[in-house]
């Protein structure tokens, strides 16, 4: 192609990022601080540019800078720009990626370095009659994965491993399971090659594994497709999210605008710093970039260009992938000023919550930043955002393993958090015991301590308060007693987390029995640490069906999945609640609930006199056995049936096959908790 050959025009200032036109390709892009811009053009795949062309000054527009390019091919070429100006970070001489791309190529295949280059989107893809699920929020059933790891590993046997069609190729795993929503860790583009700590090993350069640094927010990730390199990335992910709707599973998006991949001062500018760094990012009085994030920058999210960049990313996920939520990766730090001062009302989380296109998503928050601003129970939700709750995460974790003083903690977070969401619902609290971050389920029970070695940073990366307990042995043993309680523990939190009012979120691999042998920050691994070994399948297939059937267990009693903070009764004889749907809490006594601080034992009824459904948990996390009385049932004909018991083998039975029981007391072994169910008796009327 030949620049000699190419016509330009006066521009629209809008859209701004490349738009084609009946005569041509729209190039807009826009910077308060620039003096000057200027369109590079490559052929695709080229190393030189065949065209380097400037805005002309006449066709500026405020802060817009675009024109037309008539004889273009869209499928043909990559483009990115460069910008002059007054400020710290303009380099005329520097290649940036648009903002707006909707396609980027460059870094095709996973692990190879490559220049980012924006590229023009010409898409076609038939959605059919897709719709979205709509599942309603206390239907959900999240599943916390990554694209990746899901697959990549050989025993997965898809055909494309560590892609968008891997993942798809296990939607009926996914179906198996019994989750309906699967929320995907970062695949907005992002660079896995940055990453400067190396193996203390073998020397080798880590990676950024996990993707928590963008360096765009409309375009896929190209190596997650298996048709990366000839630009499929798109229509592979279309044909993911399309292929989940179908089977009734939605997809949340794990989405990081606090921050980019521009990290500090030391790393290379890609986008927004040389575009314009005064705008998108919080600066101090000196220059230098506030740090909410941990990551090097804090976006400016709250000034208005770049409220209206984040909205247009979000809008854009919703209508062109049909993409169910979001969840906003540390998202306190989008409530600051320009200041860095947290806002009572920041307009940016105002203005995803009101806005028409976003009005049906989920939109859940990580409600805290890495600096210690801890909104959970107070985020400025607006009606609208859910809360990742770090306080369940906490809450269980200290009383599964034992500690005192936790049940009144304990009772909060199974009805909901109605101490930090009174003026909600349940449906505020997404309800955890682990995530991406920290340990896994299984070395939630194996490890006292983090064992992040092989990550290059000599052991001071990661939390140090788990809140775990090895169970007497650190690390894998093959100690018989050792495994049998582990197990119990893994089974517990399943239990607790299924029975739990609000929103239960699982991680990948917590169902199988997966090991990061202690590393509760693997993000930087891409190796067995963090890919899903499918053979623990039927190594754990115990464990798996546990999860299994808590979650059929769940998903069959309405009485779990409560839109309203259930009334508590006190006592048996007190009067039923107008909705007939309460909790009553006992004890080893029934309707005698201990609430010492040295207690370690309690329990709880769900009644529902109008659909029937009852349901007993009696939860023993004291080293000693406890003989619990049942309580008996509020309607006639009615008898407790067992579905759980952790402390016995088999620990649980297929759900609605409850095994029913004669007597009025039972013996809840250490360690462990038990799970009945009311059921008419047969005969009876």
């Amino acid at each position: 192609m030949n620049a000699m050959n190419l016509q330009s025009t006066r521009g629209r200032p809008f859209p701004l990022g490349a738009a084609i036109t009946t005569d041509g390709i729209n190039f807009a892009v826009t910077s308060h601080h620039a003096t000057a811009a200027f369109l590079v053009l490559f052929q695709k795949g080229a190393a030189e540019p065949f065209a380097d062309l400037p805005f002309p000054q006449e066709w500026r527009i405020g802060d817009v800078f675009s024109m037309q390019i008539i004889g273009l091919d869209p499928q043909e070429i990559e483009y990115g720009f460069r910008m002059d100006g007054n400020g710290r970070y303009f380099d005329p001489t520097r290649l940036l990626l648009d903002p707006y791309a909707k396609q980027i190529g460059g870094q095709a295949i996973w692990g190879e370095k490559g220049a980012y280059r924006a590229q023009i989107l010409t898409d076609r893809f038939d959605w059919e009659e897709d719709c979205p699920p709509d599942i309603p929020q206390n239907e959900l059933i999240i599943y916390e994965m990554h694209v990746r790891g899901f697959t990549r590993h050989p025993s997965a046997d898809v055909t494309h491993p560590g892609t968008f069609d891997g993942l798809r190729q296990k939607i009926p795993y996914l179906k198996e399971l019994g989750v309906n929503c699967v929320e995907l860790m970062p695949i907005h583009a992002f660079d896995e090659m940055a990453n400067r700590f190396v193996d203390p090993e073998t020397a080798v350069p880590l990676k950024n594994y996990w993707g928590y640094s963008q360096i765009n927010f409309f375009a896929p990730k190209a190596s997650y497709a298996a048709s990366g390199e000839t630009g499929g990335q798109v229509n592979e992910l279309k044909a993911l999210i399309k292929a989940l709707h179908g089977e009734g599973i939605e997809l949340i998006l794990d989405v990081v605008y606090n921050h980019t991949a521009e990290e500090g001062v030391d790393t290379p500018s890609l986008s927004f710093r040389g575009l314009d760094n005064e705008t998108y990012y919080l600066l101090k009085p000196d220059g230098a970039y506030y740090n909410f994030s941990g990551c090097g920058n804090s976006i400016n999210g709250n000034h208005p260009i770049v409220r209206d960049f984040i909205i247009q990313s979000l809008r854009y996920w919703v209508t062109e992938y049909h993409v169910d939520g979001f969840r906003f990766d540390l998202a306190s730090a989008l409530t600051r000023d320009q200041d860095g001062q947290p806002l009572d009302n920041p307009p940016l989380i105002e203005a995803i919550a009101r806005d028409p296109i976003l009005s049906q998503c989920k939109l859940i928050a990580e409600a805290w930043d890495a600096v210690g601003l801890y909104q959970v129970g107070h985020f400025p939700h607006y009606g609208r955002f859910l809360e990742w709750n770090g306080r369940y995460r906490d809450d269980m974790r200290r009383f599964l393993r034992g500690e005192a003083g936790q049940i009144t903690a304990v009772s909060h977070r199974l009805l909901g958090s109605p101490d930090l969401y009174a003026k909600r619902s349940p449906l505020a609290s997404i309800n955890f015991i682990t995530s991406h971050d920290g340990f896994s389920l299984h070395d939630l029970f194996s490890y006292d301590e983090k064992h992040n070695w092989a990550n290059g940073e000599n052991n001071q990366d990661g939390g140090n308060n788990n809140l775990s307990w090895n169970c007497g042995v650190e690390g894998e043993t093959d100690k018989p007693e050792i495994l049998l309680l582990r197990r119990r523990f893994m089974q517990n939190s399943i239990a607790l987390l299924m029975l739990s009012q609000g929103i239960p979120m699982l991680t990948m691999g917590d169902e199988m029995g997966h090991s990061k042998q202690g590393n509760n920050n693997s993000y930087c691994h891409d190796n067995a640490l963090n890919w899903l070994n499918w053979d623990n399948l039927e190594r754990n297939g115990d464990l798996f069906f546990f999860v299994q059937q808590a979650i059929a267990f769940r998903r069959a009693h309405p009485s779990l999945r409560q839109t309203a903070f259930l009334p508590q009764r006190q006592q048996k004889n007190d009067p039923l609640p107008p909705q007939r749907a309460e909790i009553s809490w006992h004890g080893v006594k029934k309707w005698s609930p201990d609430w010492d601080e040295h207690s370690r034992t309690i329990a709880f009824m769900l009644s529902d006199l109008d659909s029937g459904d009852y349901i007993y948990v009696a939860m023993n996390m004291h080293w000693q056995e406890h003989l619990f009385e049942l309580p008996a049932l509020p309607s006639a004909g009615y008898a407790w049936h067992q579905f759980v018991d952790t402390g016995n083998a088999p620990a649980i039975v297929t759900a609605g096959e409850e095994r029913p029981l004669k007597q009025a007391e039972i013996m809840v072994n250490g360690r462990s908790l038990l799970i009945l169910v009311g059921k008419k008796v047969s005969g009876t009327c």
